[in-house]
């Protein structure tokens, strides 16, 4: 069995794999591990990767250390089953790129969109050839919410969570709509650009903030909130026997 750790920005992710299969995942604020124990005693585990785009705490990195299998850290030189065309792949973020290897293990040989929105909004494009071109990075929703409260002398600091209308009618509709709606806008007008290019493009959502679409673009859009996740365990299973 393989055991994934995802710690990002806000949380950390684990989960546990059986081959392909996704046995169960857990999510953690910040940096806790508290999941850990638990996992390592109810499964066989064999071999682990670990992804971080923060800085890892002390106690945390000597509590992998003590990890009772093999690990593999994610870095640059890590060799990956697809092309990475990045050009700075030192400042890619290992999350980015596991999305991307995970969309294109699903659909080989098509061009794909992965969109993963999160603490940032990121978008990768990988071709049907399986070559990694790179991708964008936005403000997620909290983010652009922040910015529009702390930037500001009178603007509140307004939740997502709410009545969301077309055209705001006062000042927490109009931010709420505002960032929302041109989070849809945006999305929606990469996806409509990168199709122009390439008529069969499919498009992976995935990331904690959900979005709706009209039916046009639900039917090219694949939402998978495990896509990093089952990315990481298909790299760990190409790395088997290099750690």
């Amino acid at each position: 069995m393989n055991l994934i750790i995802d710690i990002g920005n806000t949380s950390t992710k684990l989960a546990v794999f059986e081959r392909d299969t996704l046995v169960g995942a857990f999510s953690e604020p910040g940096q806790s591990m508290q999941t850990l124990p638990r996992l390592i005693s109810t499964y066989k585990i064999e071999r682990g990767i670990v992804v971080t785009v923060a800085d890892i705490r002390a106690d945390v990195l000597e509590q992998l250390k003590k990890l009772p299998f093999p690990i593999l850290w994610l870095d640059k030189d890590t060799p990956l089953p697809i092309t990475n065309l990045y050009g700075t792949p030192e400042t890619l973020g290992y999350d980015r790129i596991a999305a991307v290897v995970g969309a294109y293990d699903r659909f080989p040989g098509k061009d794909l969109l992965v969109i993963d929105a999160g603490t940032a909004i990121t978008y990768e494009f990988i071709d049907a050839k399986g070559r990694y071109h790179g991708g964008n990075i936005s403000p997620g929703v909290h983010m652009r919410l922040k910015a529009l409260n702390q930037y500001t002398s009178h603007l509140p600091l307004v939740s997502p969570e709410g009545e969301l209308l077309p055209m705001g009618k006062d000042t927490e509709t109009a931010i709420r709509a505002g960032v929302m709606k041109g989070i849809e806008y945006e999305i929606r007008g990469y996806i409509i650009s990168l199709r122009d290019k390439y008529p069969g493009l499919l498009v992976f959502l995935t990331g904690g903030d959900g979005f709706s679409f009209d039916s046009k673009l639900k039917n090219i859009i694949f939402a998978d909130r495990f896509l990093v996740l089952k990315g990481l365990n298909r790299i760990l299973n190409d790395n088997n026997g290099r750690i």
